[in-house]
């Protein structure tokens, strides 16, 4: 589903990477675990790895306690109650170790919902460093890199989705979706691979 290289040019320095939800919220033995998040794992930690002043980590944030929540969020903490903090422990919303480390100069925004737009932070962090390109991994392909990569299309940034740098728990979903970004969204969503980003992040 890929496209060989990038159909609007090389990435420069107004460029950000950000890399969504790659929690042990996430992982073995989470009922929420994604089993391809270890796979996606080395292709993430390359782009961060070179780029870690320039990446921001999304990590979503559940409900403190059981049925807590606004609207269906509440319903949804009652079906997911052992997922609430108070009962999966508050180490369990920390990064992958491996992806933590580089956390500074990585910076890191918390979000309570899919979108990392409502609550205004990421935004505010992008305005203030003239962004004008997103590099998005991370996590999952149908829920919060969708949440992610609408809002980001909304607000006219460049979103680079790298095909290989994503994962969900689902491989219809997210093959689905990976459908819907390169065929809906091609004038504002490229889809690549690692490499292409790295070869051309100047």
């Amino acid at each position: 589903m890929s496209m060989p290289g990038l159909a609007y040019g090389p990435l420069g320095d107004r460029c950000m990477h950000v890399c969504v939800d790659m929690q042990k919220l996430f992982a073995e033995p989470s009922p929420w675990a994604t089993p391809w998040i270890t796979r996606v794992m080395p292709q993430i930690e390359r782009l961060v790895e070179r780029r870690a002043e320039q990446t921001v980590f999304t990590r979503f944030l559940p409900a403190q306690r059981p049925g807590q929540g606004a609207g269906t969020w509440k319903r949804y903490y009652e079906r997911w109650a052992s997922m609430a903090i108070d009962n999966i422990g508050p180490e369990m919303i920390e990064l992958l170790p491996a992806l933590a480390a580089y956390c500074p100069p990585a910076a890191v925004i918390d979000k309570h919902i899919y979108s990392p737009w409502f609550e205004g932070r990421l935004r505010a962090f992008l305005m203030e460093r003239e962004i004008d390109t997103l590099v998005v991994t991370g996590g999952e392909t149908d829920v919060c890199v969708l949440a992610t990569v609408l809002g980001a299309i909304d607000f006219g940034y460049r979103v680079v989705l790298v095909t290989d740098a994503l994962c969900s728990s689902s491989d219809a979903t997210h093959d689905a979706l990976l459908t819907v970004y390169h065929q809906r969204f091609a004038q504002q969503v490229e889809t690549v691979e690692m490499e292409t980003v790295l070869s051309n992040w100047t």
